[in-house]
């Protein structure tokens, strides 16, 4: 068992929560990292006791587009700063792991800066993906090089390159003994070569015990990357858009459908890391047409099979609407002052604290074997199953309280953790009244268990438009817009958009795949008509599962897409 088998993460997107200029000037440090040493205490108040922060390190923009991986952000502060940031986070019990990002580069990186100066002559030539001095790009460079996402800002790196898998080891090393880190999150990891992670792997399994590396992807089957040789985790997408999506149209049998396609993967083995929001996707409360439905959807996150995180501020039930050419309405700076009492005021935040704290006393939610005990579109009930104990979850996405009676374990009487509840056994069942638009998660109880009943229910709130700028004719700079594109880019309840997706279906069904081409060779049209089909061979294809995959516009994501089927 390592630290990250019962990890409760916060997440911290640090150039937005602080403030930073959008674009950094590279002149005398701004000591902003310092700002967030008062959230360290909230962090752990909240019950979690791992931080996902980043990115960190020295940059031109919105933090992907390295300059420097062994500085921290001009804009941040100073090394030391967050040494000392580290030391506090670990003082109070709190893990950290940073963003890495090892897919690309900035511009101002010193290799390409070598490249640009030296041309054909620069030692670091090969260090970046098709460089070709015949070609130019963009900023009239006199080459081409390849980049991520169709912006040259962003310039891949040749990870078949043993110097450039050489040089992020070392990153790796330098992070842990300059700033006593305990993991990785992997920028991109659903377009990183395999043997690249792979040497990153045996790296962390050197440089600190259990240290963690967790990927970014999107689609597939998530075991490819999860294992014992590659990572220990990745983002859990599916099950992120199960949960918002399956209370939206109130069918749990949506996200009962993605937990077992999950855990036929790996089982309790295969820890994911869950979330419903981040820096790259709206807001839960903004997503969800009943915001009554934040509480049984954060129950089903801490409550299902992986690592739960939450992203800054969604504590509080803020808002943050997707834009056209920006994603600064997701990473808003905030003052925790603004929110001192938020855990004894706030129905969501008091409901966040005692999930954390329910998650961190109740083994069964880390270490736990999965199954599901009844599921209709309104209810859903399951069990999580450790050394001879099980612990029961239940959730209602209807407007009106349900009864539930459900096989319990072993014990001889049951206690609602948020509720303070307590109900018999009896004939091997609990009879269970579940609350509307809530849950509950009902632990044996021997007489030790105590349990503060969270203060009060959320109401229901009909969702509200949020108006949206007003749209901009040229192109969208990497500059102005974050790089990763995830399955959300396009909403259904734009008609623009959706028209737009409804075009891009009928395209990909036109489409005649050639199979005898290698998938490296296909268009993107071909790969997500190429994937259709495959979902096919495995049974009926819904219209949201259509659209999953023509939203989908990153030629390396669909590669490693269709690359998962069996």
């Amino acid at each position: 068992m390592a630290w990250y088998d019962e990890a409760v993460f916060y997440h911290i997107y640090p150039l937005g929560l602080t403030g930073a200029p959008k674009q950094n000037e590279y002149g005398e440090p701004e000591h902003r990292l310092n700002m967030l040493v008062p959230w360290i205490s909230h962090i752990r108040e909240l019950g979690c006791n791992a931080l996902y922060i980043g990115p960190l390190f020295e940059s031109v923009g919105h933090g992907y587009e390295t300059t420097d991986y062994k500085k921290l952000d001009s804009r941040l502060g100073t090394n030391e700063d967050l040494t000392a940031f580290v030391e506090e986070c670990h003082r109070q019990g709190i893990r950290v792991i940073l963003d890495g990002v090892f897919n690309h580069t900035g511009r101002d990186f010193f290799a390409f800066q070598d490249i640009k100066k030296n041309r054909e002559n620069s030692p670091y030539k090969d260090w970046y993906c098709n460089v070709n001095f015949w070609g130019n790009n963009e900023y009239n460079d006199g080459f081409s090089y390849d980049n991520w996402g169709g912006y040259d800002l962003l310039v891949k790196l040749n990870q078949h390159n043993p110097a450039v898998s050489d040089y992020i080891c070392d990153v790796i090393r330098f992070w842990v003994s300059e700033f006593d880190i305990d993991g990785i999150r992997l920028d991109a990891a659903d377009v990183l070569d395999f043997s690249y992670m792979q040497a990153l792997r045996q790296t962390a399994n050197k440089v600190k015990e259990d240290f963690w590396l967790m990927g970014e992807v999107i689609h597939g089957d998530y075991s490819r990357w999860v294992n014992e040789g590659t990572l220990h985790s990745v983002t859990n997408y599916q099950l992120h858009k199960a949960l918002y999506s399956g209370h939206n149209d109130h069918n749990y049998f949506e996200i009962a459908h993605t937990v077992r396609r999950l855990y036929e993967m790996g089982g309790s083995r295969l820890k994911l890391y869950n979330f419903v929001d981040n820096h790259d996707v709206e807001r839960i409360y903004t997503k969800l047409d009943n915001k009554a439905h934040f509480a049984p959807v954060h129950i089903l996150m801490y409550t299902l099979p992986g690592v739960p995180s939450l992203y800054y501020g969604s504590e509080f039930g803020i808002e943050g609407k997707k834009e056209r050419f920006s994603d600064d309405s997701l990473r808003p700076a905030l003052k925790i002052e603004d929110y001192q009492d938020a855990i004894k005021e706030k129905a969501c935040t008091s409901l966040i604290a005692a999930l954390g704290k329910i998650r961190q006393s109740t083994p069964e939610l880390s270490y736990g074997d999965y199954k599901e005990l009844e599921l209709q579109t309104g209810h859903y009930a399951f069990s999580r199953n450790y050394e001879s104990r099980s612990v029961i979850v239940t959730v209602n996405n209807e407007n009106g309280d349900i009864q539930m009676n459900l096989p319990a374990g072993n014990a001889a009487e049951y206690i609602g953790a948020l509720s303070g509840q307590k109900v018999s056994v009896n004939g091997g069942c609990i009879n269970v009244n579940v609350k509307a638009n809530s849950g509950e998660i009902w632990v044996p109880y021997t007489g030790k268990e105590t349990f503060e009943p969270v203060m009060k229910p959320i109401e229901p709130v009909e969702k509200q438009e949020i108006s949206q700028p007003e749209a901009v004719a040229e192109p969208v700079r990497a500059e102005e817009s974050e790089e990763v594109t995830t399955v959300e880019t396009v909403e259904a309840s734009e008609p623009q958009k959706a028209e737009t997706a409804s075009e891009q279906e009928e395209t990909a069904e036109q489409i005649m795949v050639d199979w005898s081409k290698p998938y490296e060779e296909m268009s993107i049209p071909e790969l997500q008509e190429g994937i259709l089909e495959k979902m096919r061979k495995n049974g009926p294809v819904t219209e949201r599962m259509k659209r999953d995959v023509t939203q989908n516009i990153h030629h390396g994501s669909l590669l490693n897409w269709i690359r998962s089927f069996k």
